[in-house]
């Protein structure tokens, strides 16, 4: 990982700590200087793949720990949001827009579309009883570029 800066934070799935990831993350990439639509595109993917951990992968039990790892190379930022939860039984099923699990909660089911949508790069991958690990990738078009 030469040249690249990178982070690692780990929390209890608890509902509220899905704020402090989502600052955490944006205060990260700040050095990258991205655009307020870049930094809101990637706290929002943040936010989607952290309530996901904790309402999904470990049914709101605190005892969970989703841990987030978030890279900078040059101008492209990674991050990876896992949990070691139920996983996911049926992925195709649970990447399709308004599908969810839990209509009891009254959520949307468009959080891997978000996430697919904000991200140059999403994969998700996921076993049963085993967790869930999802990795994005987008390229900050750094505002000190365009003013060079």
């Amino acid at each position: 990982m030469s040249g690249s800066n990178f982070m690692t934070l780990s929390f209890a799935a608890r509902s509220e700590n899905e704020a402090f990831a989502r600052v955490a993350v944006a205060a990260f990439v700040s050095q990258l200087d991205p655009t307020l639509e870049e930094l809101n595109d990637l706290k929002t993917v943040v936010s989607e793949a952290v309530t996901n951990a904790i309402i999904h992968g470990y049914d709101a039990d605190p005892a969970g720990v989703v841990t987030i790892e978030a890279a900078i190379e040059a101008d492209v930022v990674s991050i990876t949001i896992a949990d070691r939860g139920r996983g996911i039984e049926d992925l195709e099923l649970a990447r399709q827009p308004l599908y969810t699990s839990k209509p009891e909660l009254e959520r949307s089911g468009m959080g891997f579309t978000i996430m697919e949508n904000f991200m140059d790069r999403f994969e998700v991958d996921s076993a049963h009883e085993q967790g869930t690990r999802i990795v994005m990738a987008k390229r900050i078009e750094s505002k000190k570029a365009l003013y060079n």
